[in-house]
């Protein structure tokens, strides 16, 4: 079976569909029964009693159901780009882009990729730990950098492999989940009177600091997102459907954790109840099945974390960085600069904060500011759409009341590691800004030429047998859209720089269009033989491999007999040696004496420094690097100049 028929019976709602769906879309909500309940009695230690953990259980089901529940999984995953989800395919969506619309996914995406380097931190750390209650002088930190070092080593050779069990092994961990919350409830049944949203209101009110523990009760529902984003990759049905099953057996785990404190009320506040129900002779089997979930849960932040950067280069949001494809699966992706960065933050969040109780004062407030940005696209597609205006006005005013809430108890965690999410977020915001406003600044400038006037032109020059001929082909990459036009740098650089002669002159341009997986081309025989243009329309999840797209377009035309590619040289084209290509790749340079503003001089600086960190358009669109040109022109502004110089 293909892998694009693969994938879209994947999307279907099937049996193989929802082992798919488990093992790639809930490994983050999943694992955090490890350690939500752990973060709530800790941080109300000081006033352990039977409110705390009847309020906190109540807020828990309240925030999956508002939360998971009805905004992910019943309203935006129906915002989805021809089957494709995240913030920037929510982006991607929206016709006009305004620019606070661009900033808002920004800042959205920043935080995203913030919170991805905790969550593996906290996963893998939390299953570890379990390993204490056998035995109090294991060395966690070291057996979690090491698993570490291992699983951001294996993917560099693609996790197919690893991707084949993940449903199996998930529902192995989901109906242990539920079982062993299932066992302490028969003990315990009153605990389910928590589900009345009473408790939670008490809770808020009444509890001593109940307001800032919400930033512990956040953690249940922070893969929320990360659910949205991994919509292309299942499809909706399969997401829904299992998403009934994943939220049950959550929801005993957490009542039967709950159970078990109100039983073993003096075992104080400095244990995990997550191991604490498992029966002493399922502890090591259990520790184990949760370190394998973390792995996995691990495993797909890092995928979602190739996919999401992917998806901002495509947009302009991202400097183009190397992308490899370990496998033949299309849309697996590997970045190595995004694999090292990530093993090297993680491995440095273990160090510092030591215990997965010191990061989960880190987690939550990234994320949290991702889902405020979700919502404001969301209400804005929505209207765009002309849903109902009076409907997108209840659903802000909840949720930015409740969004709203959790974020200012998040913030509370600021002081004790909130900061590192957030800086690392404003890195990333600050690379998205500068490269995405550094673009719109020099497309301001941007001037095109009208085909029509130099149409002759081309065609003398093309016969100018005067003019050392550069090329039997020569090719530009351009970027106007109208057919008729071409970017004037293109002209000045064939016909002023320095007259480029060529048997045929072919305009490529590359459209990145908001399907994710449109894939095609249009041929424009502008001047039949002598000026050619070649459209490519490429979604924003399709690889831009414009040397291999190129060729197959130039075998087709061959094939319908409107080329041919005879070599230019009598000698050559005797022994049948096909006609040589020349790319040429312009590259703009702004002028020092520009007269910008403050604003625009330091976004152009910013630009400036990561267009030299970003590898070349030669690398991106996959030329060949032994015929191609890169030349640069400058980025001429018309400014009024207020004082002429005399000559003397």
């Amino acid at each position: 079976m293909k892998e694009t028929e693969q994938s879209s019976v994947i999307k279907k709602l099937s049996l193989a569909g929802l082992l798919v769906t488990l093992g790639i879309v809930f490994g983050d909500l999943g694992t955090s029964p490890l350690y939500t309940m752990k973060a709530i009695i800790v941080g109300g230690s000081a006033n352990f009693n039977e409110l705390l953990v009847y309020g906190s259980l109540s807020c828990i089901f309240w925030t999956l159901t508002l939360f998971t529940t009805i905004k992910y999984v019943l309203i935006t995953l129906r915002a989805d780009n021809n089957g494709e989800g995240g913030i920037f395919s929510l982006f991607a969506l929206i016709k006009e882009k305004p620019a606070w619309a661009a900033i808002l996914t920004m800042i959205g995406g920043a935080a995203l990729l913030a919170d991805g380097v905790i969550t593996p931190s906290i996963t893998v750390t939390s299953s570890i730990e379990g390993l204490k209650l056998y035995n109090p002088s294991i060395p966690v930190i070291p057996i979690v950098l090491i698993i570490f070092a291992v699983l951001f080593f294996i993917q560099q050779f693609g996790t197919n492999f690893l991707g084949s069990s993940f449903g199996p092994v998930m529902v192995i961990w989901f109906s242990t989940l539920g079982i062993l919350g299932f066992s302490q409830l028969l003990l315990h049944p009153d605990i389910l009177r928590a589900i009345s949203p009473v408790y939670a209101y008490r809770f808020l009110s009444e509890y001593p600091g109940g307001f800032i523990l919400l930033g512990a009760v956040f953690l249940c529902t922070t893969g929320a997102e990360a659910l949205y984003a991994d919509l292309g990759h299942c499809g909706r049905t399969n997401i829904q459907v299992s998403w009934a099953f994943v939220k049950i057996t959550l929801l005993l785990n957490y009542f039967g954790q709950g159970a078990w404190l109100m039983n073993n009320f003096e075992s104080g506040t400095d244990i995990n109840p997550f191991f604490e129900i498992m029966p002493k002779w399922f502890l090591i089997p259990g520790i184990i099945l949760a370190t394998v979930a973390a792995i996995i849960a691990s495993q797909a932040i890092i995928s979602g974390s190739f996919t999401l950067v992917s998806e901002a280069v495509s947009l302009n949001f991202w400097p183009k960085i190397k992308v490899l494809h370990p496998t033949y699966v299309r849309g697996q992706v590997y970045m190595p600069f995004v694999n090292w960065f990530f093993w090297i933050a993680c491995s440095l969040v273990v160090i510092f904060f030591k215990e997965s109780s010191n990061m989960t004062a880190a987690y939550g407030l990234a994320i949290m500011i991702t889902m405020i940005m979700t919502t404001f696209l969301l209400s804005y597609y929505l209207y765009s759409k002309g849903l109902n205006h009076r409907l997108i006005l209840l659903f802000l005013m909840i949720y930015l009341t409740v969004e709203g809430s959790f974020l200012i108890a998040n913030l509370h965690k600021f002081m004790y590691g909130g900061w590192f999410t957030l800086f690392l977020a404003s890195i990333y915001f600050l690379i998205m800004f500068g490269w995405y406003f550094g673009r719109k600044i020099k497309n301001r400038y941007i001037t095109f030429a009208d085909l029509d006037k130099y149409l002759d032109l081309f065609r003398d020059l093309s016969k100018d047998e005067s003019v050392p001929m550069l090329a039997t082909n020569l090719v530009y990459i351009i970027r106007a859209n109208r057919k008729d036009q071409v970017e004037s740098k293109v002209i000045y650089s064939i016909f002023q720089k320095q007259p480029k002669r060529a048997k045929t002159y072919w305009l490529l341009h590359v459209d990145r269009v908001n399907e994710p997986n449109r894939f095609n081309y249009q041929v424009t025989q502008i001047i039949p033989g002598i000026l050619i243009r070649i459209d490519f329309h490429l979604g924003f999840k399709v690889d831009p491999k414009i040397n291999l797209y190129f060729r197959e377009v130039l075998e087709d035309l061959v094939k319908s007999g409107e080329i041919k590619l005879e070599s230019s040289f009598d000698s050559l084209r005797k022994h049948d040696i096909p006609a040589d290509f020349k790319f040429i790749l312009i590259e703009r340079i702004m002028s020092r004496d520009a007269n910008l503003s403050n604003r625009e001089n330091f976004i152009l600086a910013i630009n400036g420094l990561l267009r030299k960190l970003s590898i070349t358009d030669i690398r991106t669109l996959n030329l060949d690097s032994t015929n191609t040109i890169i030349e640069q022109v400058p980025i001429i502004i018309d400014q009024r100049v207020k004082k002429r110089i005399n000559r003397l």
